[in-house]
């Protein structure tokens, strides 16, 4: 069975919620991103500059988290 957009019948309301899902990085992947060492972004993440979420024994970074402590952090030269 279809919807009327030709989706498979249900599949509408699962993939609002993976669209509205946030993204969650690990460390490694923060450092990468931010070119720090890991050990960098643990400290970070432990001065409370950075949110993160623990799962079990690591931890996650939000993407929106990321973006908003970039962004907290730019200056301005001049």
């Amino acid at each position: 069975m279809t919807d009327a957009d030709g989706a498979p019948a249900g599949a509408g309301a699962h993939s609002e919620r993976a669209v509205d899902a946030p993204t969650y990085l690990t460390v490694a992947e923060v450092a990468e991103m931010m070119r720090l060492s890991r050990m960098s972004v643990y400290r970070l993440i432990h001065g409370g500059e950075l949110e993160a979420v623990r799962f079990g024994r690591s931890f996650r970074v939000p993407a929106e988290a990321v973006r908003a402590y970039l962004k907290s952090s730019h200056y301005q030269a001049g």
